[in-house]
């Protein structure tokens, strides 16, 4: 997708984003709200900004591929490829729902639009490397994009595929690191820290830059970098916030895996859409 650089646009569109995450989780009285709405920007920048993809074509060989490693963040994948036109709205309200094709994990068995079943964290990782290992061999022009979340890189299976994909030279890869410092049982640096993350992965062969992962100015230099060494992965360090746009959910990590009431709902869109908090 080659578009010129829209800032009001995309910001609609991650306004709208959240604004479906916060509603589907609340139906379904189910879902990981927090850890969605930390990585809004950067799924809006991918598919409304960079990525070629075809919503009439899920599966067109050529397409772009995303991996979203950090599987349950799975509402704002579902969100965004909705707003995109791979499936219509109202299926979003089915999130979880028995014979759904939206499950709490992402199934590109069931979603159109989703590359990679995931959900288990470390291994949506590995298959992206392989993905861009096979389009490597092919010789492929598409590019692969996985999204990590900051916990996940606790996974020694991440550290094994890094290491691999620097190997293999897969500069065809883009690793994007979603930093919002929290998982299920607290702060990410209490539990196991992984900080810091772009010296990690620059010591394992990869080209890194650090950015603030809500700066829609930063993703867009980061993901255009002209500068990118050739022969090298590369990784973006997103410093998020989790729950980001919704005050009560920003507060701590007991949102991690709680959907919003239908009544905090109501007031969490009306945050999202005017800009004041309840």
């Amino acid at each position: 997708m080659s578009l010129e650089f829209n800032l009001a646009a995309l910001e609609e569109r991650a306004r709208r984003i959240r604004v479906k995450i916060i509603k589907m989780t609340a139906i379904a009285e189910s879902g990981h709200p927090s850890t969605a709405l930390s990585a809004v920007e950067i799924i809006t920048y991918l598919y409304f900004q960079l990525m070629s993809v075809d919503p009439q074509n899920p599966k067109w060989e050529d397409r772009d591929r995303f991996v979203l490693s950090k599987g349950h963040g799975a509402p704002v994948i579902y969100a965004a490829l909705a707003e995109r036109g791979f499936f219509p709205e109202d299926v979003l309200w089915t999130l979880r729902d028995v014979g759904s094709p939206l499950q709490g994990h992402p199934d590109m068995l069931k979603t159109p639009g989703v590359d990679m079943t995931t959900g288990s964290l470390g291994q949506g990782f590995s298959c992206a490397v392989g993905i861009a290992l096979g389009g490597k061999l092919r010789q492929k022009d598409f590019r692969v994009y996985a999204m990590l979340g900051d916990g996940e890189l606790q996974s020694g299976q991440i550290w094994e595929a890094a290491m691999f994909a620097a190997h293999y030279q897969l500069e065809n890869l883009v690793a994007i690191v979603d930093d919002n410092k929290q998982q299920t049982d607290g702060l990410t640096k209490g539990i196991m820290n992984v900080h810091p993350i772009a010296d990690k992965f620059s010591a394992f062969g990869w080209e890194t830059v650090s950015i603030d992962g809500h700066d829609f100015s930063q993703i867009h230099e980061a993901f255009q970098n002209p500068t990118r060494a050739p022969g090298k992965p590369y990784v973006i360090v997103a410093a998020t916030i989790k729950g980001k746009g919704v005050r009560a959910i920003e507060t701590g990590a007991k949102w991690h895996g709680r959907p919003p009431t239908r009544k905090e709902a109501e007031a969490f869109v009306n945050e999202i859409e005017t800009g004041r908090v309840p």
